[in-house]
């Protein structure tokens, strides 16, 4: 099982997207630094996860969330308020 997540920062001014299998492990990745584009904006929380069976259809929602249209949906997702 694979999972998109979504995390958005302490001041709720960053969100990072990304693709695991284990979503609790990444977060904790995150939040102690160990991933260089989202250090600077420490501490992470989780807003949103949705999970696929394939690695290939989790990378295919990623991709989307990282769009245009992606992100704007986001934006209207309650988690990111």
């Amino acid at each position: 099982m694979y999972y998109v997540y979504i995390l958005l920062n302490e001041t709720k001014t960053r969100t990072y997207t990304g693709v695991t299998d284990d979503v609790n492990k990444r977060l904790a990745e995150h939040n102690i630094g160990r991933v260089k584009s989202s250090s600077p904006y420490r501490p992470y929380k989780i807003a949103h996860t949705e999970s696929f069976a394939t690695l290939s259809e989790a990378r295919q929602k990623e991709k989307f969330y990282k769009s245009t249209t992606g992100r704007r949906k986001l934006k209207q997702m309650e988690a990111l308020q």
